[in-house]
């Protein structure tokens, strides 16, 4: 039988505000990617969907309380599969902000930036994947 290769789920959340501009987060100096700007979130754990997972990724990283309802899917990424390691499959979704306070809780930084901002800052390959497929999307 051939084997099945295994997946890591990942969420990402692409937060607007009322200007049209998006939240990015600077992945740390200590962290794989460090410096790259990503759309934030984190990893499904075990027993979670992935709209539990990003309500408590979110919370655990900018201490910002998502309502899960107002979370809408936007697309995925997802990298090669290879040989020996799980491949990351992230699911974006977006939501528009309340305007509460946002605190980075893990390092790294946040800071709003308007599509085309986006497409010029250095981001690691999925994310330049989502954002390509999100804003291509919104512009049509």
């Amino acid at each position: 039988m051939e084997k099945i290769p295994t997946w890591l789920p990942v969420v990402a959340l692409a937060l607007a505000d009322a200007q049209g501009r998006w939240l990015m987060h600077r992945r740390p100096p200590d962290k794989a990617h460090a410096g790259l700007w990503e759309f934030p979130g984190g990893k499904v754990e075990n027993g979670e969907n992935p709209v539990q997972a990003l309500v408590r990724e979110i919370e655990e990283e900018l201490a910002y309380r998502l309502d899960s309802e107002t979370l809408l899917p936007a697309g995925f990424a997802q990298e090669p599969a290879s040989v020996g390691s799980a491949q990351i499959v992230i699911l974006l979704y977006t939501s528009l902000w309340d305007g509460s306070p946002l605190s980075t809780q893990e390092g790294g930084e946040v800071d709003w930036f308007r599509p085309e901002e986006i497409a010029k800052l250095d981001k690691p390959p999925l994310d330049v994947a989502l954002a390509q497929g999100l804003f291509e999307k919104a512009s049509h």
